[in-house]
């Protein structure tokens, strides 16, 4: 990196001179957060449940939104108003 940034998966600081893999219009990742095979509910952090997923045969996990949420959240109660909020709170630009 020439510049620091922040990974759009995790959410952490990316220093100059380590690796990331940018993307125009996209940002930038650690290079290992770019090889997930599971991605972390937004709501809880547990594993979303990508291989039990309905939407598993037509989703590319590694270029897909970060916004994925767990059975198990997706079922609570006010799961829409956890679910703003847990995104608002990790991605607070979309506020703006």
């Amino acid at each position: 990196m020439k510049f620091p940034g922040t990974c759009i998966v995790c959410n952490e600081k990316i220093e100059i001179n380590e690796i990331g893999l940018w993307a125009k219009g996209l940002g930038v990742k650690h290079e290992k957060c770019a090889q997930i095979d599971q991605l972390q509910c937004i709501v809880c952090g547990a594993p979303a449940g990508c291989p039990k997923c309905e939407f598993l045969e037509n989703c590319d996990i590694p270029n897909v939104s970060q916004f994925c949420i767990c059975k198990k959240c997706s079922e609570e109660k006010d799961a829409f108003s956890y679910y703003q909020k847990s995104t608002n709170k990790k991605f607070p630009i979309l506020n703006s």
